[in-house]
C-alpha cells in the first residue's frame, strides 16, 4: 500500500472516531444550561455509556470509584474536533515520530541504549560529546533536542516560549547535572571525620549546584516549577542523605537561598526522589524545608513514588505533620523510575498495583479526603490538611480519571485543590496535547461567560538544560523510561503516526 493511501485510510478512521467522541477532559455544562451557540454536531446517545466502559489499560477506574458518583456531561465545542497532536510544529512530530518509533521497536532501541551507556561511561576524550563535534551535533540533533530545552540559557528560553506558544500553562525546568549510584558507590558512602582536606571540594560542589539552580530559576517565568536533585550538591550531600542526618550548615544556606529566590520569582520548586538508599534523607530535609516555606502557599513539593509499597504510608505521615505544624504540603506524584537500580522486592508485584496505588493516592488528594489505600497514621486525625498536587504521569487513563474528579468538583461548585499536570519533554506528547487542546477549548467556552464552573486544566512540560555532556545521564534514564514502558510508547508512535499521516493528506488535497 503506498503511503497516501495509507494516510487516507488513517485520516478517515481518525475523522469517523472524532465524530462520534469528544476529548478524554472534554468541558462540561450543568445538565439545565443551554448554549448560545448550537454546537456543530451533537454527541451520540451512547457517547456516555461508551466513554464509562472504555478503559486505555487493564485496570478498572475503580480506583477512584467514580461510578459512585453521577458522571459530568459533555459539551461539545469546536475545539473537541482538532486532533489532540494538531498543535504541534512539523518538525517536532517528526522528530517525536522518528525517536518513538526507535523506541517502540526492541532491535533498534537496545543498540541506543548501548551506545549512550558507553557514552555516559567512557574517559575517551574523543567521545566526549562536549569535545567531539560531529558526536555533539548528531546528539543535538536527535536525543537532545527531543528531551532537552538547550545548552545556554537562550536556547533554553527559546524551548521554553516555544512550548507556551503551543499552548502549556508552564514548564518544570531543572538543570541536567544528576547523580545515579551503582550499588558499590552506595555502599561505599560513608560519613567520615572531616579533616579539612575535604572542606573546599565541598564548598565548591555546593556552589556550583547553587549557581546552576539560581540559573534555573531566572530562566523561569511566574507560575512555573523548578526541579532540583539534592544529590547534584556533590559528595558531601550522597553521604549525609545516605546516613539521614541533618544537612550541613553550608548546604542549608545554599537551600535557603535558591527558595527564597524562587519565591521571589512566584516560582514553585519540585524537590525529586532518587533511589531508596537516599530516599529517607531527600524526604526528611524536604520537610524541614517545606515547614518552612510552606506557610500560605506550596513553594516545596516532595516526590512521591507510586511504585513503592511504602509510599501510602510515607504520604500519610506526612500529610499528619503538615496539619500538625499548619503548612501546605506539595505534592509531586510518580510511578517511579529507578526500578533498574533499587531492590525488587521494594515495589509492588505488578504494573496493575502501581496502577491502582498511583490512582487511589491521586484520589485521595483531589478529594482531599482519605480512602482505602491512603490512611491516616495510627492515632493522628483524619482531618486533610491543605495539599497542592502535581500529578506528574504519562498515563493516559490516569488524566482522564482525575480529569473527571475535577469536573464533578467544578460542575457543583466545590472548593478544588491546585493541580498541575505534567508530562517529560519528548514524551508522551499525545497526553499533554489534549490537555493543552481541553484546555484551550474550556478557556475560550469559559470567557463567553456562559459557564463558571468549569475546570481549566493546566498542562506542563518537564524539561532539563546544560551542556551535552551534563545531559548524558539524563538522556539515558528516559531511554530506560522508553524501554520499560513499550506499550505506552507504542501508542505514542500511533498516535503521532496519524498525525503524520492527516498532515499528509491535507498536502495531498
Amino acid at each position: 500500500m503506498d503511503l497516501p493511501t495509507c494516510a487516507t485510510q488513517v485520516s478517515r478512521l481518525q475523522f469517523r472516531h472524532v465524530l462520534r467522541s469528544t476529548f478524554v477532559l472534554a468541558p462540561t455544562i450543568s445538565s439545565t444550561h443551554t448554549p448560545q451557540r448550537r454546537p456543530r454536531h451533537k454527541p451520540s446517545e451512547t457517547l456516555h455509556q461508551r466513554r464509562q466502559t472504555h478503559t486505555r489499560r487493564n485496570v478498572s477506574s475503580t480506583a477512584f470509584d467514580l461510578h459512585s458518583n453521577p458522571q459530568p456531561e459533555s459539551h461539545p465545542v469546536e475545539m473537541a474536533l482538532l486532533r489532540p497532536l494538531s498543535c504541534l510544529p512539523l518538525s517536532t512530530l517528526i522528530r517525536s515520530y522518528t525517536i518513538t518509533s526507535v523506541s517502540s521497536v526492541p532491535f533498534l532501541l537496545n543498540p541506543s541504549l548501548k551506545f549512550l551507556t558507553f557514552l555516559t561511561r567512557t574517559k575517551n576524550p574523543f567521545l566526549d560529546p562536549d569535545r567531539n563535534p560531529v558526536l555533539h551535533f548528531l546528539l543535538k540533533k536527535t536525543f537532545y533536542a527531543q528531551f532537552c530545552a538547550g545548552e545556554t540559557p537562550a536556547e533554553a528560553r527559546k524551548t521554553i516560549e516555544d512550548l507556551k506558544d503551543t499552548g502549556y500553562e508552564g514548564v518544570i525546568l531543572g538543570h541536567a547535572r544528576e547523580v545515579v549510584l551503582s550499588k558499590e558507590e552506595a555502599e561505599g558512602l560513608e560519613v567520615l571525620e572531616d579533616d579539612g582536606s575535604e572542606t573546599a571540594i565541598n564548598t565548591q560542589e555546593i556552589n556550583e549546584w547553587k549557581q546552576n539552580l539560581v540559573e534555573t530559576i531566572a530562566l523561569s517565568q511566574k507560575g512555573d516549577f523548578v526541579a532540583l536533585k539534592f544529590t547534584g550538591a556533590g559528595r558531601q550531600a550522597l553521604k549525609h542523605l545516605k546516613a539521614t542526618i541533618a544537612c550541613a550548615p553550608e548546604f542549608e544556606m545554599a537551600v535557603h537561598e535558591i527558595c527564597q529566590s524562587a519565591e521571589q520569582k512566584g516560582v514553585k520548586l519540585l524537590f525529586d526522589a532518587e533511589q531508596t538508599t537516599l530516599q529517607e534523607g531527600i524526604d526528611n530535609w524536604t520537610m524541614y524545608f517545606a515547614k518552612i516555606y510552606n506557610k500560605e502557599r506550596a513553594l516545596v513539593h516532595g516526590t512521591y513514588q507510586a511504585y513503592a509499597r511504602k509510599t501510602p504510608q510515607v504520604l500519610a505521615r506526612h500529610l499528619n505533620m503538615a496539619l500538625e505544624n499548619d503548612f501546605v504540603l506539595g505534592i509531586k506524584l510518580v510511578r517511579g523510575a529507578y526500578l533498574g537500580s533499587d531492590p525488587r522486592d521494594l515495589f509492588w508485584s505488578t504494573i496493575e498495583e502501581t496502577h491502582q496505588c498511583y490512582d487511589s493516592l491521586a484520589r485521595s488528594v483531589i478529594q482531599s479526603k482519605y480512602g482505602k489505600m491512603l490512611t491516616p497514621v495510627e492515632g493522628g486525625s483524619a482531618t486533610f490538611p491543605r495539599v497542592g498536587l502535581v500529578l506528574a504521569t504519562h498515563n493516559a487513563e490516569s488524566v482522564r480519571l482525575a480529569g473527571q474528579l475535577r469536573d464533578l468538583q467544578a460542575q457543583r461548585g466545590e472548593a478544588r485543590i491546585e493541580l498541575a499536570y505534567g508530562q517529560l519533554m519528548g514524551m508522551a506528547d499525545n497526553v499533554s496535547c489534549q490537555v493543552v487542546q481541553t484546555a484551550r477549548a474550556r478557556s475560550r467556552y469559559q470567557s463567553t461567560g456562559e459557564q463558571a464552573n468549569v475546570e481549566v486544566p493546566k498542562a506542563y512540560k518537564y524539561l532539563v538544560w546544560g551542556s551535552m555532556g551534563e545531559c548524558m545521564k539524563y538522556l539515558l534514564r528516559r531511554a530506560h523510561e522508553n524501554r520499560d514502558a513499550v506499550t505506552r510508547t507504542v501508542e505514542a508512535r500511533q498516535a503521532l503516526g496519524r498525525e503524520l499521516g492527516s498532515r499528509l493528506l491535507f498536502w495531498r488535497n
